[in-house]
């Protein structure tokens, strides 16, 4: 949730930033439709608060100046007539502010953050500038295959039976493809908290609507959410995200122990409304799927060091795993709701000839925070917001894929990283299932 303060302080500033995270369109347009309603609606709660305090204010003189009369012995009917004509008054003004603070709420809760003035402004991915690469995508001898050709032919991936339980959009893995999706875990964690600092949670998998809108996921991507009905309702997470950062909901933190770095392996729930027809073939874009999570609680000073910090930890996964890969920053358009800035980390996949989103690393600043009511103080100082990162560290399933697609061999078996075999009990080569 944004500071009210910068629109209505520097409202042209604030307003174009915000415009530039769409291109002219629908959605331009009806961005800046809610901006303009939100300083109105803001305006219109500001002035019914001066009302009711004024309104309080006479109440509150004439039953002074009532109590007197009457101490006196005098007439004050006329007086108690005019006060009862108040309560009425204020009684409908509080209804008419309780009425505007909900709307501006329910709009303030939908308006996305402010780009951060180092975010290019761009329409799309397109604009998205390359910041490094690492390492050279691979020379075949034969024409690489794509991962659910290769899982297939092996037999550790099974998208027939898994549309059979589930429906589309759904994987299964079997034998030594099941048993590398649990090593990636593994090895991941183990990265995270050993050489990066990371403290290990295991939170649950359903979280409460306040939650969800903790972290932005509601009440703007609700169609994106998996929600449960029961007694009092829940929601599948869509990402660890979401119950880590939330741990400090409403609590005021010793600056002293910041940053928080927490991590996480939860399996990621997500309908992918608005997504029909991306990636429909094999496991890059599915309902359910495996994700270490990264989040980190910052200090406001400190947080673009630890945006820079938390994307090293995240690429140092792939560059352990020997996978081709390269960071974007993604422009004022592309990127999510809570960000302020995001790293976008890509790696190469032989088999669809391009690089691939594995992991994005955000710094939400103090939007998340200000939802959650997550505060910071230094000694002696008063309650500020803090700040909130968070960032895949990385996506199992892809890694997976792009294991798979880096690794297969003309023979159709797949070489097993040397950093995971470890992990796989020192097997150095899938081969075909019996």
């Amino acid at each position: 949730m944004l500071d009210i303060r910068l629109l209505r302080e520097h409202a042209a500033a604030t307003r174009a930033a915000l415009l530039t995270r769409h291109a002219a369109g629908q959605a331009y347009d009806s961005l800046a439709h809610d901006i303009d309603t939100l300083l109105a609606l803001d305006e219109r709660r500001r002035t019914l608060v001066h009302t009711v305090q004024d309104l309080e204010q006479q109440r509150n003189e004439l039953s002074k100046h009532i109590g007197a009369i009457k101490r006196s012995g005098g007439d004050a009917a006329e007086l108690q007539r005019s006060v009862q004509d108040l309560k009425r008054a204020l009684e409908e003004t509080r209804q008419e502010l309780d009425a505007a603070e909900q709307d501006y709420h329910d709009l303030a809760a939908r308006i996305p953050n402010i780009p951060d003035a180092s975010v290019p402004v761009g329409a799309g991915p397109d604009d998205n500038p390359v910041v490094r690469t690492w390492g050279t995508p691979r020379t075949f001898d034969f024409a690489p295959r794509q991962h659910f050709e290769i899982g297939t032919a092996l037999g550790i991936l099974d998208l027939e039976r898994a549309a059979k339980l589930s429906g589309a959009r759904f994987s299964l893995l079997r034998g030594a493809g099941a048993r590398m999706e649990r090593a990636l875990i593994d090895f991941m964690l183990d990265l995270h908290t050993r050489e990066h600092g990371y403290i290990e949670f295991a939170p649950p998998y359903m979280v409460t609507a306040e939650t969800m809108r903790g972290t932005g996921q509601l009440p703007k991507f609700a169609l994106d959410l998996f929600r449960l009905e029961g007694e009092k309702p829940l929601y599948l997470i869509p990402t660890a995200e979401v119950p880590l950062t939330n741990l400090h909901a409403g609590e005021i933190l010793d600056e002293c122990t910041l940053p928080l770095k927490y991590t996480a392996f939860t399996p990621c729930f997500r309908s992918e409304a608005g997504s029909y027809g991306k990636d429909t073939r094999g496991i890059m874009r599915v309902h359910q799927f495996d994700k270490v999570e990264l989040v980190n609680i910052s200090a406001p000073e400190t947080s673009y060091t630890a945006l820079e910090e938390m994307t090293r930890a995240a690429e140092r996964v792939l560059q352990l795993l020997e996978l081709p890969y390269r960071v974007v920053t993604l422009c004022t358009a592309d990127m999510g709701f809570a960000a302020a800035k995001t790293y976008d980390i890509e790696v190469w996949l032989p088999g669809q000839q391009c690089y691939r989103e594995i992991s994005s690393c955000s710094n939400c600043t103090d939007f998340q925070a200000r939802r959650m009511n997550l505060r910071c103080r230094a000694a002696g100082g008063k309650p500020r917001f803090a700040h909130t990162l968070n960032g895949s560290g990385i996506a199992v399933g892809r890694t997976w894929i792009a294991i798979l697609e880096n690794y297969q061999q003309a023979d159709g078996s797949v070489i097993v990283p040397p950093a995971l075999r470890p992990y796989m009990g020192g097997l150095e080569r899938i081969t075909a299932a019996r």
